[in-house]
């Protein structure tokens, strides 16, 4: 029953940026990209290795998901290491990969 008020309060513009963060979610390079940073802090470097794609293609992908509020990153040096914003990324993640396995 409270999952239920909880929806009914949600408002038209909660949705509208509901909608938006979904956009992100709706291209396969950045969920590659938030599925590599799901058990690890990346370099830009690393991630474009690993998904055998250019850095500018990453760097691209990961500006996007940086304002986004998705990733976050931190400077060691002259490198910067990427990592997912916090535990709620990893849950969408996750929760849609149990729902397509299932």
């Amino acid at each position: 029953m409270k999952k239920e008020s909880k929806a009914a309060e949600v408002d038209e513009s909660m949705l509208f940026n509901l909608a938006e963060l979904f956009k992100i979610f709706g291209d396969s390079t950045r969920i590659k990209i938030l599925h590599s940073l799901l058990n690890a802090e990346l370099s830009v470097t690393e991630i474009s290795q690993k998904l055998e794609m250019t850095q500018p293609a990453i760097s691209q992908q990961l500006r996007v998901l940086k304002s986004s509020g998705l990733v976050k990153f931190r400077r060691d040096g002259k490198l910067v290491i990427y990592s997912l914003a916090d535990e709620h990324v990893s849950l969408i993640l996750n929760v849609g990969i149990e729902h397509l396995s299932e």
